[in-house]
């Protein structure tokens, strides 16, 4: 393991940083802050929101790096709960993340998708479901090919993000003219800061990536927490300036109104026509290169599971293509579901859906902490800054955001623990017929 470990150690503080704020900023900032808006009622509130959803991102990949250095495995976050709370556990993570959390996530990115190319091109409002599942299958198809296409739509999708966010927050800034603070949204829905900070969850997601780098990092134990704290200042920044700058173009009404158009709106009222269309094509390749890169690697967790029998027809979701070797089996699968989300869900209740589902067990990594360094002694590669406050501030965030869900959301929270519910039977009946076959083979 120090072998391995030694020779993956090449990554120093600035790539690691631009790899933090890369897997970040994706769709959420341009998706979001209408929906913050009108669940907070108020700019001064929907700001706030933006502020607490980043610290609690920041407390978390914090403390999910001590995780992720104390058990320098592949896996991500099943391989941390299997290993600190069991199989089951483990079993139930890996199928929350197979049969909700990756599918909402692609089907709320497609769907997303088509809502801005419609717009885009004025088609019909309601051409926007199926240009994301035209979407959704025409990225699936490539990446089961295994071309190299993939690698060109990551790297157009990080400039194409990072364009958008800086000419819309400079320009907003400097040449908006309407009042940023103190403004009502105009909002009739009752008023909920837990939602609000869910929704800004969703443009922070993609943190648990930050962990594991830690056994890839020249000196981890100085490098890793000042990457997460400098990548996710900047993402809080850029985030909390794009808000500003949005509020200042835009009246917080029109904001809610146009929704996910209102950053392509906002971007035309300070470039014009074309300037804007530009800015627009910059967002909608953010958004096709982030999907890319899911429907790339949300796959690889059941591949994994089936791989060790831990799903029913393990044979055909654990199966290579002999010719592109990639998961063709998972990967179809994965898609097939956020298909049928797609049909039946819109992106907001599925990206509201998606990081409730994996909450939970987020929870559960973050109190690992606690239990590692009465087990173990922990790591001197890294240990989590301010110790035990911020492990604490992520485990009450989180625990407010569940509750919160619960409360405001109730059918598509109870959809996702009915999900894991039917885990447990499926995890039994799988070791079941695993002991069994065991014994005839003995």
């Amino acid at each position: 393991m120090e072998k391995e470990m030694q020779l993956k150690r090449n990554i120093g503080f600035f790539v690691s940083t631009s790899l933090v704020i890369g897997t970040v900023i994706g769709s959420g900032i341009f998706m979001k802050p209408g929906v913050v808006l009108s669940a907070t009622g108020t700019s001064n509130l929907a700001l706030f929101a933006w502020v607490i959803g980043g610290i609690i991102t920041l407390a978390s990949g914090l403390t999910m790096a001590e995780v992720s250095v104390n058990i320098p495995k592949t896996g991500g976050l099943y391989t941390y709960i299997e290993e600190i709370y069991g199989k089951t556990w483990g079993f139930l993570c890996g199928w929350v993340q197979t049969i909700v959390y990756g599918p909402a996530v692609i089907g709320a990115l497609g769907l997303y998708f088509g809502t801005l190319l419609a717009d885009f091109f004025h088609f019909p409002k309601n051409s926007s479901v199926l240009i994301g599942i035209f979407t959704v299958l025409l990225l699936m198809v490539l990446n089961i090919l295994g071309t190299h296409l993939g690698g060109f739509i990551q790297t157009a999708s990080t400039i194409g993000k990072l364009i958008p966010i800086a000419l819309i927050a400079i320009f907003g800034l400097l040449k908006g003219d309407a009042a940023v603070f103190n403004v009502e949204s105009g909002s009739v829905q009752h008023i909920s800061m837990g939602a609000a900070i869910l929704a800004t969850l969703w443009a922070y997601d993609g943190w648990m990536n930050v962990g594991f780098m830690a056994g890839e990092m020249k000196n981890p134990a100085k490098n890793l927490p000042r990457a997460i704290i400098s990548g996710l200042l900047v993402v809080i920044v850029a985030y909390l300036s794009v808000n500003i700058a949005l509020l200042h173009v835009l009246p917080a009404q029109k904001i809610v109104a146009l929704g996910p158009n209102a950053a392509s709106t906002a971007a035309t009222i300070l470039f014009g026509e074309v300037g804007g269309k530009i800015l627009a094509i910059g967002i909608l390749i953010s958004i096709f290169g982030c999907l890319n890169g899911k429907i790339l690697t949300f796959p690889r967790v059941p591949f994994a599971m089936a791989e060790r029998g831990l799903l029913p027809v393990a044979k055909i979701f654990s199966r290579i293509h002999p010719t592109w070797k990639t998961p063709v089996g998972a990967t179809v699968m994965q898609v097939a579901i956020a298909l049928l989300m797609m049909v039946f869900w819109n992106p907001d209740r599925l990206t509201d859906m998606a990081i409730f589902a994996v909450l939970f067990f987020y929870g559960l990594s973050f109190y690992a902490v606690f239990l590692l360094r009465k087990q173990r002694q922990a790591a001197d590669l890294y240990k989590v800054p301010l110790y035990p406050v911020t492990p604490i501030v992520a485990i009450v965030g989180t625990a407010y955001i569940i509750v919160s869900t619960l409360i405001n959301s109730p059918i598509d929270t109870l959809f996702s623990i009915g999900i894991m519910l039917i885990g447990i039977p499926v995890y039994w009946k799988l070791k079941r017929e695993h002991s069994l076959a065991n014994q005839k083979a003995s």
